[in-house]
């Protein structure tokens, strides 16, 4: 069954936003109302950007494509890249990369890619660069996560954009998740890298559109 709500990390952003929006059009149609064709312009933009604000935080409910042999997408996006790189970070070795860049219009609720044991956590505040650039992994804020799976670890990388401004991210090292369970939320504009090892079969190719929950990236 298909539902939605909306993320409580969004809550109070809403109802600023939307008391905002409510303000200045209150104000604009008693002290700058112009031209009919004006008039419908600048109340076009209002609504169009409290839908904006309001879907951002949007949650659907999703029934989770759980598979033990294989790794979920963590987020809701367009696949930037695929191949080798360097994880500069935890393993300090080339492993195989995915990165997903989330527009602002995808779902910014992030989830474990596997099942398994938190190994290492570590946030790191940075620049607000592109998110779809490269050097993005390493220069913007991002928060990084290894989930240990048996033999197997698994690292994905949180990573701020241009327009975001703040990564939420609830686990703790030592923490037992579950595949396709939460992990919190990119605001406004992001990128999620994904690190497997180099034997991993990949599932996807560059430029696919990925799901959280849903969409298998590769399996083991």
């Amino acid at each position: 069954m298909i539902g939605m709500k909306f993320h409580q990390a969004g809550k109070l952003i809403i109802i600023v936003s939307l008391v905002t929006i409510l303000l200045t059009s209150l104000f604009y149609v008693l002290f700058l109302a112009h031209l009919w064709w004006v008039n419908v312009i600048f109340f076009a933009i209002m609504l169009v950007l409290g839908i904006l604000i309001v879907r951002f935080f949007r949650v659907p409910t999703r029934v989770i494509n759980k598979v033990d042999d294989g790794v979920l997408s963590p987020a809701d996006g367009t696949i930037v890249y695929v191949g080798n790189a360097f994880e500069h970070e935890y393993f300090k070795d080339e492993r195989l990369k995915i990165s997903i860049f989330m527009s602002i219009n995808n779902v910014h609720v992030n989830s474990y890619p596997v099942s398994g044991e938190i190994t290492y956590m570590a946030y790191h505040p940075g620049k607000y660069a592109v998110a779809k650039l490269p050097k993005s992994s390493v220069d913007n804020e991002h928060n990084t996560i290894v989930v240990r799976n048996d033999d197997i670890e698994v690292l994905f990388r949180q990573i701020a954009g241009f327009v975001a401004r703040r990564i939420i991210s609830y686990p703790e090292v030592g923490d037992r998740v579950e595949q396709g369970e939460e992990v919190g939320m990119i605001k406004f504009g992001s990128r999620v890298d994904v690190f497997l090892p180099k034997n991993a079969i990949v599932n996807v190719s560059k430029g696919d559109k990925v799901v959280s929950k849903k969409t298998v990236l590769a399996y083991f």
